[in-house]
């Protein structure tokens, strides 16, 4: 017993010698390194991901597959805001406002690929089949806005068409 109150001693005359030397020992705190760790986790991701109301994602994802070939157009961001009033029971200023920080977060045209492909695999889970196919309809529509859909875009539907349909789960509809 005599052994182990010396060592208890020694080992806090150590860490107090290195706490006076200007030593941190904030890091050997396993409850700090956690919730360090799990901040530098979120701050670190992408906030595309974070999004988890299925009226968001269905947004980020209409808004996407028209950005898919470049910038959206006016007429693109009409219909998009048109659809978002009538499909999502919103007035002109919420649908605005979720045109805009979908747009926001999709800003970067390299990363648009990716993003959507991982968002459309995280989210399928979160949809009836009615908002499925509502949401289908809203992509078909914004992106042929400007004539015919794109190869590019005609395959980021069918993909996220092949997921939903499928695998539609959710109850209810957007409201």
């Amino acid at each position: 017993m005599h052994i182990l109150i010396g060592f208890l001693g020694s080992l806090v005359t150590v860490l107090y010698l290195l706490d006076r030397l200007g030593i941190d020992l904030g890091g050997m705190n396993p409850f700090h390194w956690y919730r360090r760790r799990a901040f530098r986790k979120k701050y670190g991701s992408d906030p595309i991901f974070s999004v988890e109301d299925p009226v968001h994602i269905a947004a980020l994802l209409v808004i996407g597959a028209a950005k898919l070939d470049g910038d959206l157009t006016a007429e693109q961001k009409k219909t998009a805001q048109d659809q978002f009033e009538s499909e999502f029971s919103m007035d002109e200023r919420e649908a605005s406002q979720l045109f805009g920080s979908a747009a926001h977060l999709l800003a970067a045209p390299q990363l648009i690929d990716t993003q959507l492909e991982k968002l459309a695999n995280r989210s399928k889970d979160r949809f009836s089949s009615e908002q499925a196919n509502s949401l289908m309809q809203m992509m078909v529509k914004v992106a042929a806005e400007n004539g015919s859909i794109s190869a590019r875009q005609q395959e980021f539907i069918d993909g996220v068409r092949s997921a939903y349909i499928k695998d539609a789960q959710g109850d209810g509809t957007w409201a």
